[in-house]
């Protein structure tokens, strides 16, 4: 089980007075501390328009993280793919890449929030249309050439000769929890990941059908589970869940949010026990034995995103959990 975490989004709660350049500057120190801890990925999130300065550059975050680090895998989790010229993303992925030397994973997603639609111009009954055509572009201008892919969204792209290419083949991870999004990615990735709003056993039905479309449709190359969810490390349960509780559940308000499209002033009290219940959290002994019963699920071949940066909660106590995650947690799961 390789074992990763972020996901940066780089957020003010209103009770933060820190200026905006200070929350990039703790990404790119808890990025340095993730390559330290000997972890294995570190990722950035988007969305578009928020209040609270929500990332929404993601190529850019991510170079600045490429060069402040020299191993880690580098990735979004995940990409507004139908808000993205394709050609352009292609090309900023691979400077990306170039920078990393080749340490990039692209996760791409169909996003949902109409806001964030609106303002790019971009009709929503066409986002799965246009993720699926990201993902034949991408690969086409990635590829030696010029691009052949005839896309109906980007007439011009054909002949299109991409330049420079990556420094590796970069993997492309799609996201998504219903059969279609599942299925999609089985199809036409390299990866697919598990969103955290899934219980263990969705999850586990999921990747049984992931393997199930590709055996059926004969396709062996190489394809990552990744499964995402919160969570924090600390002396008790207690403790971690202090830590984290705060930023946690702002950003779980931040999300109903986003996927509504209306204002929630508040969490009420029986989803802030669900979101409770699904976090992974407490001393490593504790985090260990849950990551335990996804690899006796899911198998030693799943790449863990266990999600420990909580807006506002401070940079000391993230990059503690950090350190722990890498001298506790990760030799444990090897």
């Amino acid at each position: 089980m390789k074992l990763g975490t972020g996901l940066f989004t780089c957020q003010r709660r209103p009770d933060d007075d820190r200026p905006m350049a200070d929350l990039y500057d703790e990404m790119l120190t808890l990025g340095r501390e993730i390559d330290d801890a000997g972890l294995d990925s570190a990722w950035v999130s988007e969305h578009h328009f928020m209040p609270d300065g929500y990332l929404s550059g993601t190529m850019p975050a991510l170079g600045a993280l490429a060069a402040s680090t020299e191993s880690v895998e580098l990735g979004t989790c995940i990409a507004l793919a139908p808000l993205y010229d394709p050609i352009r993303l292609a090309e900023d992925a691979a400077t990306v890449d170039l920078i990393s030397g080749g340490r990039t994973t692209l996760g791409l997603a169909i996003g949902s929030n109409p806001r964030e639609f609106d303002a790019f111009g971009v009709p929503r009954d066409e986002r799965v249309d246009r993720l699926a055509d990201a993902v034949s572009l991408l690969r086409d201008a990635w590829s030696d050439g010029p691009i052949t892919h005839e896309s109906p969204f980007h007439e011009g792209a054909i002949g299109v000769d991409v330049t420079p290419k990556p420094a590796h083949d970069v993997p492309l991870m799609l996201g998504g929890a219903a059969k279609p999004a599942v299925r999609r990615a089985a199809r036409t990735a390299d990866a697919w990941c598990a969103p955290s709003s899934l219980s263990l056993d969705g999850v586990r039905k999921r990747v049984e059908d992931v393997w199930s479309v590709r055996e059926a449709e004969g396709l062996d190359g190489e394809f990552t589970i990744y499964v995402l969810q919160h969570g924090f490390v600390g002396d008790s349960k207690t403790e971690a869940w202090d830590a984290m509780r705060d930023g946690y559940l702002y950003l779980q308000r931040r999300y109903a949010e986003i996927f509504s499209g209306d204002e929630v002033a508040e969490l009420s009290d029986e989803r802030r026990a669900e979101l409770k219940a699904q976090a992974i959290f407490g001393t490593p002994d504790d985090v260990v034995a849950e990551l335990d019963r996804y690899r006796d699920a899911l198998g030693d071949d799943i790449h863990f995103i266990f999600r420990t940066y909580h807006p506002g909660i401070g940079t000391d106590r993230m990059v503690e959990c950090v350190r722990r995650l890498g001298d506790e947690v990760r030799p444990r799961l090897v």
